[in-house]
């Protein structure tokens, strides 16, 4: 990785270059300054079009003014945070920022101001304009275009986001002279909020938050086709992942964990979660993702993975494989059960129905299952009733999926896990069995066995779709599926 510029003397103190100082660069020329101010072409693009969700954003936005009539708001993308020394963490813009304007860089502010009279507001997208060359920033600064990359130009932005833009250095001072109420997303931007100190409140700005969260669990036409999509690569991911199991034994589950990171970073933009690579009884960790164990054949590997797309909509599927490509009998036994459970669970997905419909359904089956094998002493409605069950269902059996993998997650109970299902929403159903290594109430053979299937499901008018049906569910299917990747 380049070092940034440095003095050309090497026992200076001086501070680092990309600090200006007293108007000067320590060693740097005049010369070489005034030089690399010209001589460059007019790279300026002239002929961008808006952005494909610019018609959503737009909507999303108007729908956000009628809520807060006559009120400032302001929603960061946030900053980029140091991941060690001067090297810093990839960015991903707030999702209640990219909701609105479908712009991803950092620092970047939507601010709407109230028109006068009330009605309605006018958008600026405040970003950072090109890099000056004038002053030498561009190649002199850590984030100039020369080390980081070109940035689109305020005009450019403009015509692709279609939202008036202006450069985000003024907006702090224009936030402190600001009047009138103010709300602002929390979180992100700590210069943002600092400039509004004094004319916002917590319970004003989460009133803000909880909107944007509940506006997201409908979704439109465009972010139901990025979900298909995400989905469509995901499938791919796991087929490439089986492709490559036996190097996977010769090394660990990282072997499965970049495998499927390359398919997110080809086909999309990351995966949207840290991808959950669990070999052996690291399947009863709900959220293993040190993925460093071996993969040892005769067990299982539960993947529970999702590409990103470039627009960050994310996938977030399960599946739970046998590593020699043949389950045991035990291994059968347990998953067919959590099968069963999950297809209950996707038959209580419709419009109208509770959104605890469909994890009640999932668990009456697994609670079934584990009387049935004297796991748990009956009868099934004492166990529900008492939770017994969840000693090895431990978790939910889904969640609302769409830009974050927990979608939605700042709604009110009410709207959410209390709601009702329409259609356009978007969850995961995803039961589980779990035998921990170490569980001796269960007999030794199902100790470290754990198994979970998780799929995208999504409400349509007249009941469900599968979005992630490409992958096979169902034991002997998984296994022949396997066999053909193989060869």
């Amino acid at each position: 990785m380049a070092d940034e510029l440095t003095p050309e003397t090497p026992e200076s103190d001086e501070e680092p270059i990309k600090q200006r100082k007293n108007g000067l660069y320590p060693g740097v020329s005049d010369e070489l300054a005034e030089n690399m101010k010209s001589g460059w072409a007019d790279t300026e693009l002239r002929d961008l079009r808006p952005i494909a969700q610019a018609a959503h954003t737009a909507a999303r936005r108007a729908a956000l003014s009628a809520r807060f009539p006559g009120e400032r708001l302001v929603v960061p993308a946030g900053n980029l945070k140091t991941r060690a020394n001067d090297t810093e963490y990839g960015f991903r813009a707030a999702t209640e920022y990219a909701y609105l304007t479908g712009n991803q860089t950092e620092d970047g502010v939507l601010v709407l101001e109230p028109r006068k009279g009330g009605e309605g507001h006018d958008a600026t997208l405040y970003l950072l304009p090109r890099s000056d060359r004038e002053n030498g920033e561009f190649w002199l600064s850590g984030q100039g275009e020369l080390w980081v990359g070109r940035r689109h130009s305020l005009t450019e932005a403009a015509t692709l986001y279609g939202i008036p833009t202006d450069d985000v250095r003024e907006l702090p001072t224009r936030l402190a002279e600001a009047t009138g109420p103010v709300r602002v997303v929390r979180g992100y931007d700590a210069g943002v909020e600092k400039a509004l100190t004094d004319k916002v409140t917590a319970e004003r700005d989460e009133e803000l938050r909880v909107f944007l969260s509940e506006a997201r669990l409908v979704k439109d036409d465009f972010e139901i086709a990025e979900l298909e999509k995400a989905c469509a690569s995901t499938a791919r991911g796991f087929e490439d992942v089986v492709k490559v199991l036996d190097k996977a034994e010769a090394t660990s589950e990282r072997y499965i964990e970049g495998t499927f990171f390359l398919r997110a970073r080809v086909e999309g933009n990351d995966v949207g979660y840290g991808s959950i690579c669990a070999a052996g009884p690291h399947a009863c960790t709900l959220h293993w993702v040190r993925n460093d164990g071996p993969v040892r054949p005769g067990d299982l590997l539960l993947l529970d993975a999702g590409v990103e797309t470039n627009e960050l909509y994310t996938a977030d599927v399960t599946r739970t494989l046998p590593i020699s490509g043949t389950f045991t009998e035990l291994q059968r036994k347990i998953y067919d059960a959590v099968y069963e459970a999950q297809e209950a669970g996707i038959a209580a997905v419709k419009p109208g129905a509770a959104f605890r419909d469909f994890h009640d359904a999932a668990q009456r089956v697994l609670a079934e299952k584990l009387v049935e094998w004297g796991l748990l002493e009956g009868p099934v409605e004492r166990v529900l009733e008492l939770g017994l069950q969840r000693r090895w269902t431990l978790h939910g059996t889904g969640h609302m999926l769409g830009m974050d993998v927990h979608d939605c997650a700042a709604a009110r109970t009410e709207a959410y896990v209390g709601g009702t299902l329409e259609p356009g929403m978007c969850l995961t159903v995803e039961p589980g069995l779990y035998f921990q290594a170490d569980d001796l109430t269960v007999p030794e053979e199902y100790r470290g066995i754990g198994v979970r299937i998780e799929d995208d499901i999504l409400v349509t008018e007249d009941g469900n779709r599968n979005l992630s049906e490409a992958l096979p569910r169902r034991s002997d299917e998984v296994e022949a599926w396997m066999a053909g990747l193989k060869g």
